[in-house]
């Protein structure tokens, strides 16, 4: 019987003192489960340190690495798009360049998928992370809850595995602005959740910014759902309403005490409120259809500036 491919896609920002060992991990690990081959997709977004040196140094000592380096850095979900361009495998798996996922336990991910199971995440029972990054991840988890319908008991993370239609699915997605859990979250419901260990970051720091993180949340939120649009008609329905009901307040309490002046300050107060929503809603307008634009004119996921290793001669997308 024919066995089927496991293709690692990681994505690379200032790895280059960790991307050796998670590679080795994933090595021993799947040496292990002698049912599957296996493939690592590498992907540099254009890191500032020397993680592409490191990853082309990976690739001319296993063959079974493909090193892809991007010609700018184009964000976590782009870079992740790049890889899964390489992809030849029958099961997609993508974890961190930082050692925090554990790829040992990437056998936990492969036996839901053999369970029936479309995609699986890895849920941390106790996470690693600062502070900071732990509220933005139950942020983000209250917004998919409501702006992609994410079912509440469902976590998402970095490290997941999914079978290749899904994959096959997410790369039908050509537009500028990519969001992989969207992704995942339109081509299917069958997502389960399985329990994994949750390390340390093995060197640095990580690159997510709180900018970063709002940026993040925007592309997801824009570029798969129309709530945010219907937010503001009902704000705006809403500020309408308050400025209606103000009107027949003001009209009222003028003919039951003529003496008492109406206030400069309430009048200048209701028109910054209504102007500052105005402003909110056009903006939030303009945004999508800034975003047509840009996705109207072609722009791309990613450039790739350099193949090297094993998908070197594949024929890949460069977008």
């Amino acid at each position: 019987m024919k066995k089927q491919t496991v293709s690692f896609v990681i994505p690379c920002y200032r790895s280059a003192a960790t991307i050796g060992s998670v590679v080795e991990e994933i090595g021993r690990t799947m040496e292990a489960l002698t049912r599957y081959e296996y493939e690592i997709i590498l992907v540099n977004d254009c890191s500032p340190d020397d993680t592409f040196g490191k990853i082309r140094q990976l690739c001319e000592q296993n063959p079974r690495i493909t090193g892809v380096n991007l010609s700018r850095n184009f964000g976590q979900h782009a870079a992740l798009m790049a890889g899964f361009h390489r992809v030849t495998g029958d099961i997609l798996v993508c974890l961190d360049d930082d050692g925090q996922t554990p790829a040992c336990e990437v056998g936990k991910l492969l036996d839901a998928l053999e369970k029936g199971a479309d995609v699986v995440y890895a849920k941390y029972e106790h996470k690693q992370h600062s502070a900071f990054r732990n509220f933005g991840s139950r942020v983000n988890d209250r917004m998919l809850c409501f702006m992609l319908n994410k079912p509440r008991e469902l976590f998402v993370s970095s490290y997941f595995a999914a079978r290749r239609f899904v994959l096959d699915e997410m790369l039908r997605y050509e537009n500028a602005f990519p969001y992989v859990i969207g992704l995942v979250l339109r081509a299917t419901r069958n997502i389960v959740n399985v329990t994994v260990e949750h390390r340390n970051r093995q060197a640095g720091v990580s690159g997510y910014t709180f900018g970063k993180l709002l940026a993040l949340w925007f592309n997801g939120f824009t570029a798969f759902s129309e709530k945010p649009l219907r937010i503001a008609t009902m704000l705006g329905v809403g500020c309408a309403g308050l400025g209606f009901l103000y009107g027949i307040y003001t009209v009222i309490k003028k003919l039951v005490l003529p003496g008492v002046p109406v206030g400069f300050s309430a009048l200048m107060a209701a028109i910054m409120f209504i102007g500052g929503m105005l402003m909110l809603m056009l903006g939030l307008v303009g945004e999508y259809v800034g975003r047509m634009y840009i996705c109207i004119n072609n722009a791309p996921q990613f450039v790739v500036r350099e193949v090297v290793g094993k998908g070197q001669a594949a024929d890949g997308q460069d977008e």
